[in-house]
Formats: structure tokens, C-alpha cells, sequence
């Protein structure tokens, strides 16, 4: 059995958070640590999508509150905040959701294309496990920062 047949039919770990009433799930391997909001040391630009940075163990990174993005919530933190602070390949910096579930084991068979979202390249598919639907997100490319030609728009 060739290594590329062998991965394809393995389960891969997910992190799975919570996000405006909705969980998403990513690859665990992007994962570096979990931190409670309250325990950072922030410098905030309050109330925008990339709300300043944080000092964790030492490293100072963005951190962008992702309850801010996904929705018109006021960014109020309780004790179930978390912050995901992620390793992606272009840098290290966190990632502020609702809350951290669970982490998941998926095969990609269990994850199904999600209908009408062929344009939005971040979203990987629908993933189910146990009853519960995840959206699977590359977190890599929901990161990062697209420069969009001069002239250029989009529809909104």
C-alpha cells in the first residue's frame, strides 16, 4: 500500500471551537497552544476584527477576535473565551472564539463539500462526527492576507 493511499484513508485530529452558536473545526497540527483570554498581557485596539496583540510565553503576535468577524457581536469576554494560538506558515498568532469543545478525529470521507461554497477557498467542508455537524475550515487560508489588485472589487 503506497504512504499517499494510507494517508488518505487515516483520520486526521481537528480542534473543534465554538463560534456565534456554530462549531468549526481545524487541523490540529496548526495548533500551538490554548490560552483563557484573561491570561494574556494585551495591548487593544478595541473593538476591531484584529484587536491588538498579545505577549504569550514571551512572543509578542496579532490576535484577531473572530466573534468580531463572523458576526455583530459586542465583544464582551466571559470565562469560557479561549484563544487559539496557531502556527500557520506565514507566522504565530492567536485566534480569539467562544469557547474550545473538543478535539476530533475525522476520516476524509467524512468530510463533505458544503453546497454554494465553491468561491470561499477557506472552507475545507461539512465534517460529521457523532451527530454533529462541523464546518471544517484551513485555517491557513482563512488567515491569510489577500492582496487584492488596485481597481479591483468584489460583490459584496
Amino acid at each position: 500500500m503506497s504512504s499517499s493511499t494510507t494517508q488518505t484513508n487515516e483520520s486526521c485530529q481537528y480542534l473543534v471551537f465554538r463560534l456565534g452558536g456554530l462549531d468549526y473545526a481545524l487541523d490540529f497540527s496548526k495548533v500551538q497552544e490554548l490560552r483563557p483570554l484573561k491570561a494574556l498581557e494585551r495591548f487593544s485596539s478595541d473593538g476591531e476584527i484584529v484587536s491588538g496583540v498579545v505577549v504569550s510565553r514571551g512572543v509578542i503576535m496579532p490576535i484577531v477576535d473572530m466573534r468580531i468577524a463572523f458576526g455583530p457581536r459586542p465583544p464582551q469576554h466571559d470565562p469560557l473565551t479561549d484563544v487559539i494560538i496557531l502556527k500557520l506558515s506565514s507566522c504565530v498568532m492567536g485566534m480569539v472564539v467562544d469557547g474550545v469543545t473538543d478535539i476530533v478525529a475525522l476520516k476524509p470521507a467524512q468530510i463533505q463539500p458544503i453546497a454554494g461554497a465553491g468561491a470561499v477557498d477557506y472552507l475545507v467542508g461539512l465534517g460529521e462526527v457523532e451527530g454533529r455537524r462541523l464546518i471544517v475550515v484551513d485555517i491557513d487560508k482563512l488567515m491569510s492576507i489577500r492582496k487584492v489588485q488596485f481597481g479591483a472589487r468584489q460583490a459584496a
